[in-house]
C-alpha cells in the first residue's frame, strides 16, 4: 500500500498516539527531580542538584527492608493464590454440563470487578467487625471470642489477598475462558474415543491450550512484583497492622504527599519502574529459552 493511502489509518492512530505522548511520555520529564532537592517554588530547572542522595536516603531509611519485605511477600501471595484461582476457576467452570447454571455462576463472579476498592474494604470491614460483624457472629455461635481481624498482623496479609481473589478471580478469568472456548471440539471427542477421562483431558488438552495466555499474564504479573496495588492496601490497613502491611506505594503516599517530600518519592517510583523493567526482560528471556513462549 502507499503511503497515501495509509493516511486514514494515520489518522485513526494519531488520537491513541497524541494521548500517550501528553500523558505517559511528556511527564517522563520530571524524572529529573529525582536527582534534586525540589522545591515547588524554584521549580525544576531552578531547584538544587543533589544527584543519588534521595536514593541513598531510601536505602538507609530503617525502613526500608520492611517495607520491601511486605511488598515482595504480598505480591508473592497474590501470584500463588491469586493468580492461579482464575485459571482453576475457569477449569472448573468448563466441566460444569447444565449451561444455564454455568452461565449464572459465571455472571456472579464478575461482579464484585465492578465494585470500587472503597466499598470492597467497607464490605470486609463491616463483616469482620468484632462488634457487629457477620463472622465474628457466626463463630459466637461455636463458642469462640469475637476477634478483630483487620487489626491482627498475623492473618492481615491474607485477608489482602483473599479480597483481592474475591474481587478479580471472575473477571481475570475471562480470558481463560475465551482460550477455552476456542479449543477445538474434535480433540475431545477424539481423546473420549482412546478412553482419557476427563482429568487426562484437562491435563493434556485444556491446560495446554490455555499455556500461552497463562505465560502471558504470568510474566505481566511478575514485572509489577516490586508495585502493588494502592487502593487495596491504603484502604484496608490501620496503624495496627502497619508492620506487615506498609509496602512502597502506601509509603510514597505518606512521604510524598503527607510529608512533602517530592524528590524522594520520585526517586523511590523511578527505581521501582526500572526494576519491573529488569524483570520484566529478564523473565521473558528466560520464558523463550526454556519455554518457547513470551510476550515478543
Amino acid at each position: 500500500m502507499r503511503p497515501r493511502s495509509l493516511l486514514s489509518l494515520y489518522l485513526l492512530f494519531a488520537p491513541t498516539f497524541l494521548f500517550l505522548f501528553v500523558f505517559n511520555y511528556i511527564p517522563m520529564y520530571g524524572i529529573i527531580i529525582s536527582f534534586q532537592k525540589y522545591s515547588i517554588y524554584k521549580g525544576i530547572l531552578g531547584s538544587d542538584w543533589i544527584g543519588f542522595e534521595n536514593f541513598r536516603y531510601f536505602l538507609n531509611d530503617p525502613k526500608f527492608w520492611s517495607i520491601m519485605k511486605n511488598t515482595l511477600l504480598i505480591n508473592f501471595y497474590d501470584i500463588v493464590f491469586g493468580f492461579t484461582a482464575p485459571i482453576v476457576f475457569a477449569l472448573l467452570a468448563n466441566e460444569l454440563y447444565q449451561k444455564t447454571f454455568k452461565r449464572v455462576m459465571q455472571t456472579i463472579s464478575y461482579l464484585p470487578h465492578f465494585l470500587s476498592w472503597i466499598v470492597v474494604a467497607g464490605i470486609f470491614t463491616q463483616v469482620l467487625s468484632p462488634s457487629t460483624g457477620i463472622f465474628n457472629i457466626f463463630i459466637g455461635w461455636f463458642g469462640f471470642e469475637p476477634h478483630y481481624f483487620m487489626a491482627d498482623p498475623s492473618i492481615f496479609r491474607g485477608i489482602l489477598v483473599y479480597a483481592d481473589i474475591w474481587k478479580s478471580v471472575g473477571w481475570s478469568a475471562i480470558l481463560y475462558f475465551a482460550v477455552i472456548a476456542g479449543i477445538d471440539s474434535s480433540l475431545y471427542e477424539a481423546a473420549w474415543i482412546d478412553g482419557a477421562s476427563r482429568w487426562r483431558q484437562v491435563i493434556h488438552i485444556t491446560i495446554p491450550h490455555m499455556m500461552p495466555m497463562i505465560v502471558l499474564l504470568f510474566l505481566l504479573k511478575l514485572a509489577s512484583i516490586f508495585g502493588i496495588g494502592f487502593e487495596r492496601v491504603f484502604l484496608m490497613q490501620n496503624p495496627l497492622v502497619y508492620e506487615v502491611s506498609d509496602v512502597i506505594s502506601t509509603y510514597v503516599y505518606r512521604t510524598g504527599i503527607e510529608s512533602s517530600q517530592y524528590s524522594l518519592t520520585t526517586a523511590i517510583s523511578f527505581a521501582q519502574s526500572i526494576l519491573n523493567f529488569i524483570l520484566l526482560i529478564s523473565s521473558n528471556y528466560i520464558s523463550k529459552r526454556w519455554m518457547g513462549l513470551g510476550m515478543y
